[in-house]
């Protein structure tokens, strides 16, 4: 391998080298299965070769130094592509698809035999099974090798299903509207990268051979097979130790465009197709911390260094990776995803960056088990993904994302909470900046409060609220067909944005809520103005007794709105339109400019964002309270009014 820049180059001879391995798995190989159960399925039928083609299989044997194996693969074995050749209706020839995918899975598997042998020259695990072979390895080197033989399965495994998988999405066109549900992989082994491939393939002839039944589903059945094995090892990764040699690394193979970055699915950096009417920031009106925020966060994603895969700005603080955006109908929630979507677009256009958006429907809830799950992931997947620039919405998701012990919401709805919440901060959540979420309701009160504190950032958007904002809006919504004069009224005036949102963040002095200002004015008058750390801890603390579900994430959430006020500017619009001004320069110099516009920390800005944020907690819970009581009431009444006509009845 040679390495260029920060990818490691996997040398194109290394994996020729490697196809010989790789054809043998493909061709023969026999597996008992121990974590999956074993579905009695008929055996591959192998064709008939015409006169002259030799009919040897070749056996697969490990040239792997302490794994000592033989060839196992007896007739009613393993031979998948036997199993792919059987599928369709031609009983001789091989369609091209097949013809694909026996060597996108070929290819696949002598690259992640090649990061495998790079990972255990590394971390001495060649050394270790020299040992092993020769009786050598010592009692304290036992765990250690376990260990790294654990991790150079997982690695072998993950490469060979992200690389597949990759060479396959070529072959999206040829995709059906058939969808093939297949479960999880259970057969992930990890005693050594040998019997991990071997117990992979095994569990994807079973697939092939129960799902598979038709040509057109090879291919859906092969990729659902490989998202699901991702899925698991990466799930296996995160509890597993002696990984840092490859998450650490990343690697590329340059004949097909692939990189690998640790556990990361690879795809290529495509933009996303925006049918969408996008939005200028003076069209949006009122609004205007919502708006201001939008705009700053527009810009400072396009901070993103595709080398480093590092966002300087999260780094230093400020990053907005979640927001939530609440309002009641009609005050432009959608008008501001617009205009941010715009912007972004725009932007990326600019600089040649790949932007993708998506937003995550209604239409995503199945009502076939895990179904929902798999589509949440999916739209989190695309958008996380490190090589684009990323926007993903969730609007409506109170209805989207079901709340926990509400009985009225469905299993679809609580699959999708559980996939956003670990995404959003979970133990493997990873921010590298490159993307940020936006969740978007007119009833936050009816989102999950753990997946409403997830929103790192709080955007209320209220719409016009002014003589000013409402004359604005008139005059847009009417258009150019008219010869109204507007009046003694200067358009747009009041749209300013630094004015408006100086304004917008003074009114947060004090706070807003009938609940919160009780909490403050009793504290204030405790101890006095609010002017020091011990101050604000002893504010915070009253504000937890009144409202139990402000908790240590509020307060992560606040002190990172902090460093967002911290670095509040917006990067120059120029920076924007001349990418060698700022996007196309290294990382630290891009670093050390933004570290040079940073403003100093105020008591201001601490006690703006604890009101701020506290007074939506609160907004929160006293409409959810009052959903509650209205519901009891009403409860309460047909209860009374079925007790009348029950004694009516008697009567």
């Amino acid at each position: 391998m040679s390495q260029t820049g920060d990818l490691m180059e996997i040398k194109e001879e290394r994996i020729l080298e490697k196809y010989a391995q790789a054809e043998s798995l493909l061709n023969g190989l026999d597996h008992t299965p121990r974590l999956a159960k074993k579905t009695n399925v008929n055996p591959a039928i192998k064709r008939e070769k015409s006169p002259g083609i030799g009919g040897s299989t070749r056996r697969f044997r490990s040239t792997t130094p302490g794994l000592v194996t033989k060839s196992t693969a007896r007739p009613e074995g393993v031979h998948l592509i036997d199993r792919i050749h059987a599928i369709g209706d031609s009983a001789l020839l091989t369609s091209p698809l097949q013809a694909s995918v026996l060597t996108c899975l070929r290819r696949a598997l002598a690259t992640s035999m090649v990061v495998s042998d790079q990972y255990a020259q590394q971390t001495g695990l060649n050394e270790m099974l020299k040992d092993n072979l020769a009786g050598k390895l010592s009692r304290n080197q036992t765990k250690d090798f376990g260990d790294l033989l654990a991790a150079s399965s997982l690695i072998s495994l993950h490469v060979f299903a992200n690389m597949a998988s990759f060479l396959l999405s070529t072959h999206q066109a040829e995709l059906t509207e058939s969808t093939v549900e297949i479960g999880e992989v259970e057969e992930i082994l990890t005693d050594n990268p040998q019997l991990a491939l071997t117990g992979a393939l095994w569990e994807l002839d079973q697939d092939l051979a129960i799902f598979a039944n038709r040509d057109d589903l090879l291919l859906p059945v092969v990729t659902a097979f490989l998202e699901q094995l991702m899925e698991g090892v990466t799930l296996r990764a995160a509890n597993t130790s002696r990984l840092e040699a490859f998450t650490n690394a990343s690697y590329r193979v340059e004949a097909d465009d692939f990189q690998i970055d640790g556990f990361t699915p690879f795809a290529k950096a495509k933009s996303s197709k925006l049918i969408m009417t996008f939005k200028k920031p003076n069209e949006v009106v009122g609004n205007h911390i919502a708006k201001y925020q939008s705009m700053k966060l527009s810009k400072m994603i396009m901070a993103y260094d595709f080398e480093r895969k590092l966002n300087p700005f999260a780094e230093l603080g400020g990053f907005i990776f979640t927001f939530m955006g609440d309002g009641k109908p009609g005050t432009g929630k959608t008008t501001l995803i617009q205009m941010m979507a715009g912007l972004i677009n725009e932007y990326c256009l600019n600089a040649g960056y790949p932007f993708r958006y998506e937003n995550l429907s209604t239409d995503s809830i199945d009502s076939y088990q895990g179904k929902s799950a798999q589509n949440a992931k999916a739209f989190i997947r695309n958008i996380i993904d490190p090589h684009v620039i990323g926007f993903g919405t969730i609007d409506d998701i109170d209805q989207l994302a079901g709340k926990r012990g509400d009985r009225q919401s469905s299993a679809g709805q609580l699959e999708i909470t559980a996939v956003l919440m670990e995404s959003f901060a979970g133990a493997n959540t990873l921010v590298r900046g490159n993307c940020t979420f936006g969740m978007f309701s007119n009833y936050p009160e009816n989102v999950d409060d753990a997946l409403r504190q997830r929103a790192g950032a709080r955007f209320l958007v209220d719409g016009p609220k002014s003589r000013e904002d409402y004359i604005d809006i008139l005059h847009l919504l009417m258009g150019k067909n008219h010869n109204i004069p507007v009046g003694k009224h200067e358009l747009y005036a009041s749209q300013q944005i630094k004015k408006a949102v100086a304004a917008s963040y003074d009114k947060h002095s004090r706070p807003l809520e009938e609940g919160l200002i009780e909490v403050y004015d009793k504290v204030t008058k405790d101890i006095g103005k609010l002017d020091t750390l011990a101050k604000f801890g002893t504010y915070l603390d009253a504000i937890q007794e009144a409202d139990e579900r402000f908790t240590g994430r509020a307060v992560k959430n606040i002190t990172d709105a902090v460093k967002v006020r911290a670095m509040d500017f917006e990067l120059p619009d120029e920076w924007m339109e001349k990418p060698n001004l700022f996007l196309n320069k290294k990382y630290d110099t891009k670093k050390k400019m933004i570290a040079d516009m940073a403003k100093p920390i105020t008591i201001e800005m601490v006690m703006q964002e604890i009101n701020r944020y506290a007074d939506s907690e609160f907004r929160y819970a006293d409409k959810s309270d009052e959903i509650a009581i209205e519901s009891a009431v009403r409860d309460m009444h047909r209860m009374e009014e079925a007790k009348l006509r029950y004694l009516k009845e008697r009567g």
